[in-house]
């Protein structure tokens, strides 16, 4: 395999393209058992039937684990919007779609999204009493099966030229409450994008599959307590400031 076309370089990987395959190649800190779950979950979605790229093999390469998968030739839908802002409403609306699409399906092997949201919640830096009360909310939750991505974004979800969508990136998969999934969206959105854009994908979301706004803003304090030990020390404030504060929404 050669590892001279990088396609994306991250704090922890570097992506390649060679030819019809990408070559995602972890650094060598990087956990083997995240790894390998990473994979297992990208072969359990592509059972599914849902698009995704599909898996060659998990190898190693100078020392350091990669994973293998099918190279789609396309366009971010992050892209997209940013190229064409007349249609952010419409390309909006397709990323719910797809979203709605993927909540849809049940894959009963995946992690369950209740035991990592517990487990997240009990790693993280809050006191006692903030995760207790996380707990609580968490277990006010109803138990649903279904697929949740965990990272549902415009930069996930690739368009070939013949207008298929994509979406890529599985590392986070688990099964449980889809709205925890929209909640996620939503605070990425919060952060990557406009705060319109944000409230423009809620609106969608909620409207289209007949979800209350309060349903999803339950979950925002789990799932931002959740992400919270980030590196990146303005995403770590919001996140802090949003589970301090859950009486902003």
């Amino acid at each position: 395999m050669r590892l001279d076309n990088v396609i994306s370089v991250r704090s922890n990987k570097t992506v390649y393209r060679d030819g019809d395959k990408c070559i995602k190649v972890f650094n060598s800190d990087f956990s083997k058992a995240d790894i390998l779950n990473e994979a297992l979950n990208q072969a359990r979605i592509e059972e599914t039937g849902l698009n995704t790229p599909k898996l060659y093999e998990v190898t190693m390469i100078n020392g350091r684990w990669a994973i293998v998968s099918q190279f789609i030739e396309g366009t971010t839908l992050e892209q997209l919007i940013a190229e064409h802002p007349e249609k952010k409403s419409e390309y909006i609306e397709l990323l719910v779609d797809l979203q709605m699409r993927v909540h849809r399906e049940t894959c009963p092997l995946l992690n369950r999204l209740k035991d990592k949201m517990s487990r997240k919640i009990a790693q993280s830096d809050f006191e006692a009493t903030t995760r207790f009360a996380l707990y609580a909310r968490l277990a006010e939750t109803p138990k649903h099966r279904k697929i949740c991505h965990g990272d549902f974004t415009p930069s996930n979800i690739i368009i070939t030229k013949e207008g298929t969508p994509y979406i890529l990136d599985w590392s986070h998969a688990t099964q449980g409450n889809a709205s925890a999934d929209v909640a996620r969206t939503y605070l990425s959105l919060k952060m990557s994008s406009s705060p319109e854009d944000a409230e423009l994908y809620l609106d969608k979301f909620c409207e289209k599959s007949v979800t209350e706004k309060q349903y999803v803003y339950h979950w925002l304090p789990i799932v931002a307590a959740a992400h919270s030990k980030t590196d990146d020390p303005v995403s770590r404030n919001f996140y802090t400031e949003l589970v301090n504060n859950p009486e902003r929404y």
